[in-house]
């Protein structure tokens, strides 16, 4: 793993997995979301390129040429809850009651030419170490399409918890996934690393080997010695 401009990053040999930090970077992974939900029938009126916020944390794969792929996290930190809270604020307020720290995994999207299971698993794993181990969120939702639901609880974990409705955002069906981090943590530990070594029909054998310990002293590290 190593550690660029100007947030950490996973390098692997085809690509880097970074948090898109300018303008045109964030214009690039809403173009790509803008392209993928356009090829499934989405609506997307609601997808721009934002300003950056400290409570989304939109990270993006890329080769040396363009975009690859890209997801984001928000985080439940500035008092205007997740996207999710439209259709599921009674199922997310049952965690936040009993003192959990929620996030929403949100606006994912993969060229389809260039994806592949490192390539998301890359992905997911620079999203659970901003949510987890940087913000210490215990709890995170996803809205999809219940077609790729299936997905997320074999490849990730996700157990659904909220119930068949209509994203608003996107006028498509919708259910809410759950997952807990720690579990994520556990399996982080169990598997990474082995790729294709194992017959383990998750993403987890493809993150990589890394100690968060380890990325968070070179992070801290190397934010201090930019305010120097």
């Amino acid at each position: 793993m190593k550690h660029g401009r100007p947030e950490c990053a996973i390098e692997c040999n085809e690509f880097s997995v970074r948090r898109a930090a300018t303008a045109l970077e964030r214009i690039g992974t809403a173009d790509l979301v803008k392209q993928m939900y356009t090829r499934m029938g989405y609506s997307t009126r609601g997808v721009a390129a934002l300003s950056r916020r400290e409570n989304v944390i939109t990270l993006d794969a890329h080769d040396w040429k363009k975009v690859l792929g890209t997801v984001s996290v928000q985080l439940d930190t500035d008092g205007s809850g997740l996207l999710a809270d439209v259709l599921y604020v009674s199922d997310i307020d049952a965690f936040r009651d009993k003192g959990r720290t929620v996030c929403e995994v949100c606006k994912l999207a993969i060229d389809p030419q260039f994806g592949s299971r490192s390539l998301m698993a890359s992905l997911f794993q620079l999203a659970y170490l901003y949510a987890h181990v940087v913000h210490r969120v215990t709890d995170a939702f996803i809205e999809v399409n219940p077609r790729h639901a299936g997905f997320y609880q074999r490849m990730l974990g996700f157990k659904q918890i909220g119930e068949l409705r209509t994203c608003p955002r996107v006028d498509a069906p919708a259910v809410l996934l759950h997952v807990e981090l720690e579990y994520m943590r556990e399996q982080i530990a169990r598997h990474s690393g082995r790729g294709f070594d194992t017959g383990e029909k998750t993403l987890y054998p493809y993150f990589l080997s890394c100690s968060a310990e380890d990325w968070i002293d070179h992070a801290m590290r190397s934010k201090a010695a930019r305010h120097h």
